[in-house]
């Protein structure tokens, strides 16, 4: 008989820590960033995302990085919406959003 068993997630976040460290330096660089750099560093910071996880390690850890946080919820999208967004700050995205389309509708033709 052939068992096959799940391969256990990872608990030590060190690879995690430090693809989100580098994407972080990325996004704030000053210099340009050639497009197969950052997206070799977004693809891996997924495969790491698919194999963490959740829990408080990992809320810290996107506590502190904030592009891997929206990486993160951009992912995770389909199944928690908007998990790691201020509630405040995406209602008053809303509303503003609301009022750009009353201001328009109201626009002569």
């Amino acid at each position: 008989m052939n068992d096959t068993k799940p391969l256990p997630s990872k608990v030590n976040l060190g690879v995690t820590h430090v693809l989100a460290d580098l994407l972080e330096r990325l996004e704030q660089s000053t210099v340009p960033v050639g497009p197969e750099q950052y997206r070799s560093v977004v693809m891996h910071l997924v495969n790491e995302f698919s194999d963490v996880p959740s829990g408080a390690a990992l809320g810290a850890l996107l506590d502190n990085y904030p592009a891997a946080a929206e990486l993160y919820e951009n992912i995770n999208y389909g199944v928690a919406g908007l998990c790691r967004s201020s509630l405040d700050l995406s209602l008053a995205a809303e509303r503003q959003a609301k009022a750009v389309i009353e201001r328009a509708m109201r626009q002569p033709k």
